[in-house]
Protein backbone atom coordinates (compact mmCIF):
# COMPACT_ATOMS: atom_id res chain seq x y z
CA UNK A 1 0.00 0.00 0.00
CA UNK A 2 3.24 2.61 0.97
CA UNK A 3 4.36 1.88 -2.96
CA UNK A 4 0.37 2.45 -4.50
CA UNK A 5 -0.20 5.50 -2.42
CA UNK A 6 3.82 6.89 -3.08
CA UNK A 7 2.92 6.69 -6.78
CA UNK A 8 -0.31 8.20 -6.92
CA UNK A 9 0.95 11.38 -5.35
CA UNK A 10 4.03 11.47 -6.80
CA UNK A 11 3.16 10.53 -10.40
CA UNK A 12 3.50 13.82 -12.74
CA UNK A 13 5.98 15.56 -10.08
CA UNK A 14 9.27 15.67 -11.38
CA UNK A 15 10.79 18.10 -12.13
CA UNK A 16 14.02 17.11 -12.22
CA UNK A 17 18.26 18.47 -12.34
CA UNK A 18 18.58 15.29 -15.13
CA UNK A 19 17.96 15.11 -18.91
CA UNK A 20 14.50 13.15 -19.34
CA UNK A 21 12.39 14.61 -16.19
CA UNK A 22 9.86 16.97 -17.02
CA UNK A 23 10.33 20.31 -17.33
CA UNK A 24 9.09 22.94 -15.65
CA UNK A 25 6.02 24.75 -17.33
CA UNK A 26 6.68 28.10 -18.94
CA UNK A 27 4.39 30.13 -17.54
CA UNK A 28 4.86 28.07 -13.94
CA UNK A 29 5.95 30.34 -11.08
CA UNK A 30 8.21 27.53 -10.40
CA UNK A 31 12.26 27.92 -10.54
CA UNK A 32 13.77 25.89 -13.13
CA UNK A 33 16.36 23.41 -11.50
CA UNK A 34 19.94 22.92 -12.76
CA UNK A 35 23.01 21.66 -11.09
CA UNK A 36 23.98 25.03 -9.35
CA UNK A 37 20.14 24.85 -7.53
CA UNK A 38 22.12 22.04 -5.19
CA UNK A 39 25.61 23.48 -4.61
CA UNK A 40 25.62 27.44 -3.56
CA UNK A 41 22.73 28.73 -1.43
CA UNK A 42 22.42 32.47 -0.15
CA UNK A 43 22.42 33.12 3.50
CA UNK A 44 20.43 35.91 5.25
CA UNK A 45 23.73 38.20 5.63
CA UNK A 46 24.77 37.49 2.18
CA UNK A 47 21.12 38.71 0.97
CA UNK A 48 20.72 41.84 2.89
CA UNK A 49 24.59 42.57 1.67
CA UNK A 50 23.41 42.13 -2.09
CA UNK A 51 20.74 44.84 -1.55
CA UNK A 52 22.64 47.36 0.67
CA UNK A 53 24.86 47.74 -2.51
CA UNK A 54 22.12 47.60 -4.69
CA UNK A 55 21.23 50.63 -3.01
CA UNK A 56 23.54 52.68 -1.68
CA UNK A 57 21.82 55.46 0.25
CA UNK A 58 20.78 52.80 2.30
CA UNK A 59 22.16 53.00 6.20
CA UNK A 60 23.98 49.90 5.93
CA UNK A 61 24.05 49.73 9.82
CA UNK A 62 20.75 50.38 10.41
CA UNK A 63 19.35 46.79 10.95
CA UNK A 64 22.34 46.17 13.42
CA UNK A 65 21.22 49.88 15.51
CA UNK A 66 17.80 48.56 15.55
CA UNK A 67 19.07 45.47 17.19
CA UNK A 68 20.87 47.52 19.06
CA UNK A 69 18.46 49.88 20.26
CA UNK A 70 16.15 47.41 21.72
CA UNK A 71 16.80 47.33 25.85
CA UNK A 72 16.36 44.53 28.05
CA UNK A 73 12.83 44.74 28.59
CA UNK A 74 11.86 44.84 24.70
CA UNK A 75 13.81 41.37 24.98
CA UNK A 76 12.01 39.95 27.57
CA UNK A 77 8.86 40.98 26.53
CA UNK A 78 9.07 39.66 22.71
CA UNK A 79 5.93 38.37 21.23
CA UNK A 80 5.03 34.67 21.34
CA UNK A 81 6.22 34.74 17.35
CA UNK A 82 9.56 35.34 18.40
CA UNK A 83 9.45 33.03 20.94
CA UNK A 84 8.64 30.03 18.48
CA UNK A 85 11.67 30.85 17.32
CA UNK A 86 13.12 33.50 15.05
CA UNK A 87 12.72 31.66 11.64
CA UNK A 88 9.29 32.34 11.74
CA UNK A 89 9.79 36.03 11.13
CA UNK A 90 11.34 34.83 7.88
CA UNK A 91 9.06 32.69 6.60
CA UNK A 92 6.16 34.79 7.52
CA UNK A 93 3.82 31.66 8.74
CA UNK A 94 0.65 31.54 9.90
CA UNK A 95 -0.62 28.40 12.10
CA UNK A 96 -2.74 27.08 9.75
CA UNK A 97 -4.01 27.34 6.08
CA UNK A 98 -7.50 26.40 4.56
CA UNK A 99 -7.91 26.83 1.09
CA UNK A 100 -10.49 24.54 -1.38
CA UNK A 101 -9.73 24.46 -5.15
CA UNK A 102 -11.49 22.93 -8.22
CA UNK A 103 -9.58 21.63 -10.89
CA UNK A 104 -10.74 19.33 -14.36
CA UNK A 105 -14.29 20.37 -13.93
CA UNK A 106 -14.76 19.70 -10.89
CA UNK A 107 -13.15 16.31 -10.96
CA UNK A 108 -9.93 17.07 -8.90
CA UNK A 109 -9.86 18.73 -6.18
CA UNK A 110 -7.45 20.32 -3.58
CA UNK A 111 -8.55 20.70 -0.25
CA UNK A 112 -6.23 22.09 2.12
CA UNK A 113 -7.50 22.51 6.16
CA UNK A 114 -3.43 22.06 7.49
CA UNK A 115 -1.66 22.81 10.84
CA UNK A 116 1.73 24.46 9.87
CA UNK A 117 4.44 23.33 11.60
CA UNK A 118 8.02 24.91 12.32
CA UNK A 119 11.48 23.97 14.06
CA UNK A 120 11.41 25.98 16.80
CA UNK A 121 15.11 27.59 15.60
CA UNK A 122 16.13 31.21 14.85
CA UNK A 123 17.95 30.45 12.25
CA UNK A 124 18.68 27.09 9.12
CA UNK A 125 21.32 26.41 7.63
CA UNK A 126 22.48 24.07 4.65
CA UNK A 127 24.98 20.84 5.32
CA UNK A 128 27.16 18.97 3.28
CA UNK A 129 26.16 15.08 3.96
CA UNK A 130 27.41 11.93 2.55
CA UNK A 131 27.19 8.33 2.72
CA UNK A 132 28.51 6.10 5.78
CA UNK A 133 29.65 2.50 4.97
CA UNK A 134 28.54 -0.23 6.76
CA UNK A 135 32.48 -1.42 7.99
CA UNK A 136 33.08 -3.84 10.91
CA UNK A 137 33.24 -1.23 13.43
CA UNK A 138 29.39 -0.37 12.38
CA UNK A 139 28.60 -4.67 12.35
CA UNK A 140 29.96 -4.30 15.65
CA UNK A 141 28.35 -1.83 17.23
CA UNK A 142 24.96 -2.75 16.29
CA UNK A 143 25.88 -6.55 17.35
CA UNK A 144 26.56 -4.90 20.96
CA UNK A 145 23.75 -2.43 21.09
CA UNK A 146 21.13 -5.15 20.31
CA UNK A 147 22.83 -8.86 20.30
CA UNK A 148 25.26 -8.58 22.99
CA UNK A 149 25.59 -12.26 24.59
CA UNK A 150 23.57 -13.40 21.76
CA UNK A 151 24.88 -16.40 19.52
CA UNK A 152 24.59 -16.11 15.70
CA UNK A 153 24.59 -18.51 13.12
CA UNK A 154 24.21 -18.91 8.91
CA UNK A 155 20.89 -17.27 8.07
CA UNK A 156 20.73 -19.89 4.74
CA UNK A 157 20.26 -23.23 6.34
CA UNK A 158 18.31 -21.83 9.38
CA UNK A 159 15.16 -21.94 8.33
CA UNK A 160 14.95 -24.89 6.21
CA UNK A 161 12.35 -27.22 6.43
CA UNK A 162 13.26 -30.79 7.69
CA UNK A 163 10.38 -33.78 6.52
CA UNK A 164 8.51 -33.21 10.02
CA UNK A 165 7.94 -29.74 9.00
CA UNK A 166 6.43 -30.62 5.34
CA UNK A 167 4.72 -33.44 6.61
CA UNK A 168 3.44 -30.87 9.84
CA UNK A 169 2.32 -28.21 6.77
CA UNK A 170 0.58 -30.91 4.27
CA UNK A 171 -1.40 -32.48 7.35
CA UNK A 172 -2.53 -28.88 7.93
CA UNK A 173 -3.23 -27.87 4.17
CA UNK A 174 -5.04 -31.65 3.58
CA UNK A 175 -7.39 -31.11 6.67
CA UNK A 176 -8.23 -27.39 5.43
CA UNK A 177 -9.42 -29.06 1.80
CA UNK A 178 -11.02 -31.77 3.86
CA UNK A 179 -13.36 -29.13 5.95
CA UNK A 180 -13.96 -27.22 2.83
CA UNK A 181 -11.65 -24.16 3.73
CA UNK A 182 -9.89 -23.79 0.53
CA UNK A 183 -8.49 -19.89 1.46
CA UNK A 184 -7.48 -20.64 5.12
CA UNK A 185 -4.51 -17.53 4.38
CA UNK A 186 -7.05 -15.12 3.65
CA UNK A 187 -5.39 -14.64 -0.14
CA UNK A 188 -8.73 -13.20 -1.30
CA UNK A 189 -9.22 -13.77 -5.44
CA UNK A 190 -7.73 -12.35 -8.09
CA UNK A 191 -8.48 -9.56 -10.88
CA UNK A 192 -10.40 -12.77 -12.69
CA UNK A 193 -12.30 -13.48 -9.39
CA UNK A 194 -10.63 -17.14 -9.01
CA UNK A 195 -9.29 -17.79 -5.58
CA UNK A 196 -5.36 -16.55 -5.04
CA UNK A 197 -3.91 -19.25 -3.47
CA UNK A 198 -4.47 -22.77 -5.15
CA UNK A 199 -4.31 -25.49 -1.89
CA UNK A 200 -4.20 -27.93 -4.63
CA UNK A 201 -0.63 -26.82 -6.09
CA UNK A 202 0.30 -25.68 -2.37
CA UNK A 203 0.09 -29.93 -1.26
CA UNK A 204 1.64 -31.29 -4.41
CA UNK A 205 4.56 -28.70 -3.71
CA UNK A 206 5.07 -29.88 -0.08
CA UNK A 207 4.67 -33.83 -1.53
CA UNK A 208 7.12 -32.99 -3.92
CA UNK A 209 9.41 -31.57 -1.42
CA UNK A 210 9.09 -34.29 1.48
CA UNK A 211 11.14 -35.95 -0.42
CA UNK A 212 14.68 -34.77 -0.26
CA UNK A 213 14.32 -32.57 2.80
CA UNK A 214 16.88 -34.01 5.33
CA UNK A 215 15.87 -35.02 8.53
CA UNK A 216 17.83 -32.15 10.92
CA UNK A 217 19.04 -28.89 10.30
CA UNK A 218 22.78 -28.63 11.25
CA UNK A 219 22.97 -24.61 12.52
CA UNK A 220 26.60 -23.12 11.72
CA UNK A 221 27.32 -20.85 14.37
CA UNK A 222 29.51 -17.48 13.01
CA UNK A 223 30.34 -13.92 14.11
CA UNK A 224 28.39 -11.11 12.33
CA UNK A 225 30.93 -9.64 9.56
CA UNK A 226 31.16 -9.30 5.77
CA UNK A 227 32.72 -12.30 3.52
CA UNK A 228 31.31 -15.16 5.05
CA UNK A 229 31.28 -18.47 2.77
CA UNK A 230 27.54 -21.01 2.59
CA UNK A 231 26.85 -23.19 0.16
CA UNK A 232 24.75 -22.26 -2.82
CA UNK A 233 22.77 -26.03 -4.19
CA UNK A 234 19.92 -24.10 -5.42
CA UNK A 235 21.30 -25.30 -9.47
CA UNK A 236 21.72 -28.89 -7.98
CA UNK A 237 25.40 -28.58 -7.83
CA UNK A 238 26.52 -27.30 -4.45
CA UNK A 239 28.44 -24.23 -4.60
CA UNK A 240 30.57 -22.53 -2.24
CA UNK A 241 29.86 -18.28 -2.66
CA UNK A 242 30.89 -15.76 -0.28
CA UNK A 243 29.06 -12.53 0.53
CA UNK A 244 31.63 -9.74 0.35
CA UNK A 245 28.55 -6.83 1.19
CA UNK A 246 26.12 -8.65 2.83
CA UNK A 247 25.90 -10.63 6.69
CA UNK A 248 22.36 -12.55 6.70
CA UNK A 249 22.34 -14.34 9.93
CA UNK A 250 20.07 -15.26 12.67
CA UNK A 251 20.67 -14.06 16.32
CA UNK A 252 19.01 -16.55 19.19
CA UNK A 253 18.98 -14.56 22.64
CA UNK A 254 17.39 -15.08 25.81
CA UNK A 255 14.50 -13.26 25.20
CA UNK A 256 14.03 -14.83 21.40
CA UNK A 257 15.12 -15.43 17.91
CA UNK A 258 16.04 -12.35 15.57
CA UNK A 259 17.11 -12.38 11.69
CA UNK A 260 20.18 -10.00 11.25
CA UNK A 261 20.34 -8.88 8.06
CA UNK A 262 23.50 -5.53 6.79
CA UNK A 263 23.83 -4.89 3.66
CA UNK A 264 26.94 -2.72 2.40
CA UNK A 265 27.05 -0.58 -0.96
CA UNK A 266 27.00 -2.51 -3.85
CA UNK A 267 27.60 -1.90 -7.78
CA UNK A 268 23.71 -1.38 -7.97
CA UNK A 269 22.67 1.03 -5.07
CA UNK A 270 24.74 3.46 -2.65
CA UNK A 271 22.45 2.20 0.25
CA UNK A 272 23.56 0.96 3.26
CA UNK A 273 20.30 -1.35 5.59
CA UNK A 274 20.36 -3.28 8.57
CA UNK A 275 17.05 -5.31 9.80
CA UNK A 276 16.55 -7.04 12.67
CA UNK A 277 13.12 -8.42 13.24
CA UNK A 278 11.71 -10.87 15.72
CA UNK A 279 11.27 -14.40 13.93
CA UNK A 280 7.34 -16.07 14.63
CA UNK A 281 7.68 -19.17 16.37
CA UNK A 282 8.01 -21.99 14.50
CA UNK A 283 8.87 -21.96 11.01
CA UNK A 284 6.90 -20.21 8.78
CA UNK A 285 5.79 -21.26 5.21
CA UNK A 286 6.16 -18.92 2.15
CA UNK A 287 2.40 -18.04 2.44
CA UNK A 288 2.42 -17.49 5.49
CA UNK A 289 6.01 -15.16 5.18
CA UNK A 290 4.84 -13.01 2.07
CA UNK A 291 1.45 -11.68 4.51
CA UNK A 292 2.11 -11.79 7.65
CA UNK A 293 4.11 -9.05 8.80
CA UNK A 294 4.27 -5.72 11.03
CA UNK A 295 2.45 -3.65 9.15
CA UNK A 296 1.87 0.75 9.99
CA UNK A 297 -1.34 1.29 11.62
CA UNK A 298 -2.09 4.58 10.03
CA UNK A 299 -3.28 2.18 6.93
CA UNK A 300 -6.06 0.35 9.04
CA UNK A 301 -6.88 3.55 11.08
CA UNK A 302 -7.48 6.29 8.04
CA UNK A 303 -8.18 4.24 5.20
CA UNK A 304 -11.12 2.34 3.25
CA UNK A 305 -11.37 0.57 0.00
CA UNK A 306 -14.98 -0.60 -1.42
CA UNK A 307 -14.92 -2.55 -4.28
CA UNK A 308 -17.31 -2.28 -6.83
CA UNK A 309 -17.26 -6.11 -8.29
CA UNK A 310 -18.96 -7.96 -4.91
CA UNK A 311 -15.67 -8.22 -3.37
CA UNK A 312 -14.86 -7.60 0.60
CA UNK A 313 -14.55 -4.07 1.73
CA UNK A 314 -11.89 -2.94 3.64
CA UNK A 315 -13.04 -0.65 6.71
CA UNK A 316 -11.23 1.41 9.08
CA UNK A 317 -10.41 -0.46 12.14
CA UNK A 318 -11.27 2.06 15.32
CA UNK A 319 -8.45 2.83 17.77
CA UNK A 320 -9.76 0.91 21.01
CA UNK A 321 -9.07 -2.22 18.72
CA UNK A 322 -5.57 -1.94 18.23
CA UNK A 323 -5.33 -1.04 21.77
CA UNK A 324 -7.01 -4.25 22.96
CA UNK A 325 -4.17 -6.14 21.58
CA UNK A 326 -1.50 -3.68 23.26
CA UNK A 327 -0.21 -4.89 27.34
CA UNK A 328 2.62 -2.13 27.11
CA UNK A 329 2.50 1.18 27.47
CA UNK A 330 3.37 3.91 25.06
CA UNK A 331 5.90 5.34 27.65
CA UNK A 332 7.65 2.03 28.23
CA UNK A 333 7.34 1.09 24.61
CA UNK A 334 9.20 4.61 23.99
CA UNK A 335 12.35 4.34 26.46
CA UNK A 336 13.13 0.95 25.22
CA UNK A 337 13.45 2.28 21.56
CA UNK A 338 15.22 5.56 22.68
CA UNK A 339 17.73 4.08 25.01
CA UNK A 340 18.70 1.72 22.02
CA UNK A 341 19.01 4.18 19.45
CA UNK A 342 20.58 6.54 21.58
CA UNK A 343 23.38 4.02 22.04
CA UNK A 344 24.14 4.65 18.43
CA UNK A 345 25.11 8.40 19.05
CA UNK A 346 23.88 9.45 15.66
CA UNK A 347 21.51 12.64 17.05
CA UNK A 348 18.46 10.58 16.29
CA UNK A 349 15.00 11.96 18.28
CA UNK A 350 12.02 10.39 17.61
CA UNK A 351 9.70 12.59 15.19
CA UNK A 352 6.86 11.12 15.35
CA UNK A 353 5.09 7.72 16.24
CA UNK A 354 2.13 4.98 14.73
CA UNK A 355 0.70 1.73 15.89
CA UNK A 356 1.63 -1.11 14.10
CA UNK A 357 -0.14 -4.05 13.47
CA UNK A 358 0.96 -7.65 13.09
CA UNK A 359 -1.34 -8.69 10.62
CA UNK A 360 -1.57 -11.93 8.29
CA UNK A 361 -3.15 -9.65 5.48
CA UNK A 362 -2.25 -7.20 3.27
CA UNK A 363 -5.42 -5.10 3.73
CA UNK A 364 -5.50 -5.34 7.84
CA UNK A 365 -8.61 -6.66 8.02
CA UNK A 366 -9.78 -6.63 11.59
CA UNK A 367 -10.20 -10.53 12.03
CA UNK A 368 -6.54 -10.87 10.92
CA UNK A 369 -4.86 -9.15 13.52
CA UNK A 370 -2.75 -11.59 15.86
CA UNK A 371 -0.59 -8.60 17.85
CA UNK A 372 0.46 -4.99 17.89
CA UNK A 373 2.61 -2.44 19.34
CA UNK A 374 4.23 0.93 18.90
CA UNK A 375 6.52 2.01 16.18
CA UNK A 376 8.56 4.98 16.57
CA UNK A 377 10.42 6.63 13.81
CA UNK A 378 13.77 8.37 14.35
CA UNK A 379 15.27 11.01 12.50
CA UNK A 380 18.59 13.12 12.94
CA UNK A 381 18.02 16.98 14.33
CA UNK A 382 20.42 19.05 12.94
CA UNK A 383 20.96 22.50 15.66
CA UNK A 384 17.31 21.57 16.78
CA UNK A 385 15.93 21.16 13.89
CA UNK A 386 14.33 17.68 12.48
CA UNK A 387 15.17 15.92 9.17
CA UNK A 388 10.88 15.30 8.49
CA UNK A 389 10.09 11.79 8.00
CA UNK A 390 8.07 10.30 5.47
CA UNK A 391 6.56 6.97 3.90
CA UNK A 392 9.17 8.00 0.72
CA UNK A 393 12.41 5.50 1.01
CA UNK A 394 14.15 7.53 -2.56
CA UNK A 395 16.61 5.60 -4.35
CA UNK A 396 14.39 5.21 -7.24
CA UNK A 397 16.16 5.87 -10.70
CA UNK A 398 13.95 8.09 -13.54
CA UNK A 399 13.68 5.12 -16.20
CA UNK A 400 14.49 1.12 -16.15
CA UNK A 401 17.31 1.77 -18.86
CA UNK A 402 19.11 4.61 -16.15
CA UNK A 403 22.62 3.30 -15.56
CA UNK A 404 23.02 5.58 -12.85
CA UNK A 405 23.42 4.32 -9.15
CA UNK A 406 20.54 5.61 -6.98
CA UNK A 407 20.95 6.45 -2.66
CA UNK A 408 18.07 6.40 -0.55
CA UNK A 409 17.64 8.48 2.70
CA UNK A 410 18.40 7.97 6.01
CA UNK A 411 15.91 6.65 8.09
CA UNK A 412 15.44 4.52 11.17
CA UNK A 413 11.90 2.52 12.33
CA UNK A 414 11.62 0.63 16.12
CA UNK A 415 8.73 -1.53 16.81
CA UNK A 416 8.13 -2.00 20.22
CA UNK A 417 5.69 -5.06 21.28
CA UNK A 418 4.63 -6.56 24.26
CA UNK A 419 7.66 -8.88 24.26
CA UNK A 420 10.41 -5.59 23.60
CA UNK A 421 11.62 -4.72 19.87
CA UNK A 422 10.03 -6.25 17.71
CA UNK A 423 11.56 -5.21 14.41
CA UNK A 424 14.40 -1.85 13.61
CA UNK A 425 15.40 -0.66 10.23
CA UNK A 426 18.08 1.50 9.74
CA UNK A 427 18.94 2.72 6.65
CA UNK A 428 21.89 4.38 5.02
CA UNK A 429 23.18 6.57 8.10
CA UNK A 430 24.66 9.79 7.03
CA UNK A 431 27.69 11.30 8.12
CA UNK A 432 27.83 15.69 7.86
CA UNK A 433 30.87 16.58 6.99
CA UNK A 434 29.96 20.35 7.99
CA UNK A 435 28.00 23.34 7.22
CA UNK A 436 27.63 24.62 3.92
CA UNK A 437 25.98 28.30 3.88
CA UNK A 438 25.13 29.51 7.86
CA UNK A 439 21.64 31.02 8.43
CA UNK A 440 20.28 30.46 4.61
CA UNK A 441 17.81 32.78 3.03
CA UNK A 442 14.09 31.00 2.81
CA UNK A 443 11.29 32.25 0.86
CA UNK A 444 8.36 33.52 2.82
CA UNK A 445 4.92 31.06 3.30
CA UNK A 446 2.97 32.65 0.56
CA UNK A 447 5.10 32.46 -2.23
CA UNK A 448 6.02 28.58 -1.11
CA UNK A 449 2.06 28.01 -0.67
CA UNK A 450 1.43 29.55 -4.75
CA UNK A 451 3.40 26.95 -5.88
CA UNK A 452 2.27 24.55 -4.02
CA UNK A 453 -1.14 25.13 -5.36
CA UNK A 454 -0.11 25.51 -8.73
CA UNK A 455 1.92 22.24 -8.45
CA UNK A 456 -0.57 20.14 -7.06
CA UNK A 457 -2.96 20.76 -10.36
CA UNK A 458 0.12 20.62 -12.53
CA UNK A 459 1.19 17.32 -11.21
CA UNK A 460 -2.48 15.55 -10.87
CA UNK A 461 -4.14 16.25 -13.86
CA UNK A 462 -2.76 13.29 -15.54
CA UNK A 463 -4.20 10.73 -12.50
CA UNK A 464 -7.61 11.72 -13.99
CA UNK A 465 -6.74 9.88 -17.03
CA UNK A 466 -7.02 6.39 -14.65
CA UNK A 467 -9.96 8.24 -12.18
CA UNK A 468 -13.18 9.80 -12.46
CA UNK A 469 -12.55 12.19 -9.48
CA UNK A 470 -10.33 12.65 -6.80
CA UNK A 471 -10.10 14.67 -3.82
CA UNK A 472 -6.70 15.48 -1.77
CA UNK A 473 -6.96 16.56 2.09
CA UNK A 474 -3.70 17.95 3.10
CA UNK A 475 -3.67 18.06 6.68
CA UNK A 476 -0.76 19.15 7.85
CA UNK A 477 2.36 21.31 6.42
CA UNK A 478 6.00 21.17 7.63
CA UNK A 479 8.83 23.03 7.24
CA UNK A 480 12.10 20.64 8.02
CA UNK A 481 15.29 19.55 6.33
CA UNK A 482 15.83 16.82 3.47
CA UNK A 483 18.78 15.71 1.66
CA UNK A 484 19.27 16.38 -1.84
CA UNK A 485 21.98 14.82 -4.10
CA UNK A 486 23.01 14.69 -8.01
CA UNK A 487 23.71 11.11 -8.99
CA UNK A 488 25.21 12.24 -12.14
CA UNK A 489 28.16 13.65 -10.40
CA UNK A 490 28.29 11.72 -7.19
CA UNK A 491 25.62 9.02 -5.89
CA UNK A 492 27.42 9.33 -2.19
CA UNK A 493 27.50 12.79 -1.59
CA UNK A 494 24.71 15.03 -1.36
CA UNK A 495 23.04 18.42 0.56
CA UNK A 496 20.55 18.63 3.62
CA UNK A 497 18.72 21.64 2.60
CA UNK A 498 15.21 23.26 4.43
CA UNK A 499 12.07 21.67 2.73
CA UNK A 500 8.15 22.46 2.86
CA UNK A 501 6.11 19.04 3.16
CA UNK A 502 2.37 18.79 2.33
CA UNK A 503 1.19 15.69 4.15
CA UNK A 504 -2.53 14.80 4.05
CA UNK A 505 -4.61 11.56 2.31
CA UNK A 506 -6.79 11.53 -0.70
CA UNK A 507 -10.40 10.06 -1.96
CA UNK A 508 -10.74 8.18 -5.30
CA UNK A 509 -13.39 7.02 -7.32
CA UNK A 510 -13.28 5.22 -10.46
CA UNK A 511 -15.13 2.54 -12.23
CA UNK A 512 -14.00 -0.66 -10.41
CA UNK A 513 -13.62 0.89 -6.73
CA UNK A 514 -13.77 3.92 -4.32
CA UNK A 515 -11.03 4.41 -1.95
CA UNK A 516 -11.13 6.77 0.95
CA UNK A 517 -8.39 7.91 3.55
CA UNK A 518 -8.41 10.85 5.30
CA UNK A 519 -4.75 11.41 5.94
CA UNK A 520 -5.05 12.21 9.90
CA UNK A 521 -2.14 10.06 10.11
CA UNK A 522 -0.35 10.73 7.69
CA UNK A 523 3.50 10.40 6.78
CA UNK A 524 2.78 10.26 3.17
CA UNK A 525 4.60 13.93 1.46
CA UNK A 526 2.08 14.82 -1.30
CA UNK A 527 4.42 17.55 -2.41
CA UNK A 528 7.93 18.76 -1.03
CA UNK A 529 9.28 22.31 -2.24
CA UNK A 530 12.77 23.42 -1.51
CA UNK A 531 12.07 26.20 1.06
CA UNK A 532 15.29 28.60 0.18
CA UNK A 533 14.71 28.65 -4.45
CA UNK A 534 11.18 26.62 -4.65
CA UNK A 535 12.24 23.54 -6.72
CA UNK A 536 10.03 21.02 -6.24
CA UNK A 537 11.65 17.54 -4.93
CA UNK A 538 10.62 14.16 -6.02
CA UNK A 539 11.46 12.63 -2.86
CA UNK A 540 10.77 9.47 -4.95
CA UNK A 541 14.17 10.11 -6.99
CA UNK A 542 15.50 12.08 -3.97
CA UNK A 543 16.23 15.46 -6.16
Amino acid sequence: MKKKFMIIAVTGICIGILSGCQETPKNSIVKQKSADNIKNYESVEDAETSQENQDPEKDKNSTKNQDAAKDENDIKNQDAQEKEGKINKMVQAPKTYKNRAEYEEGTLIIDTDAEIILPNVDSMNTYHVSAKEADQEMIDQITQIFFAGAKFYHGYDYNDWTKEDYQKDLTMLKKYKSEGNLDPFHWGTNDDGELAFDIDAAIADDEMHLETAPDEIEKKEVIPSFGLEWIDTSSGEPQTKVDDDMFYGIAETDHGVYGYNIYNQDQSSADVRILIQTQGEGKQNFREFNRTGWKDGRYALDREYLPNDGRDATHAIPEDTIKSFLKISYEDAEKIATEKIDQLGWNWKISGWDYSIYSSSYNIQKEDIQNAGYIFYFNRVLDEAPITFTDTYGGSLEDHDSTLIPWSYERCEVIVGNNGIEKVEIYNPYHIDGIQTENVKLMDFDSIIKIYEQMMEISNADMMNYYDKMLYHTTRITLGYSRIYDPTTDSTSGIIVPVWDFFGGFDAECEDYTEKNSGEHSKESFLTINAIDGTVIDRSLGY
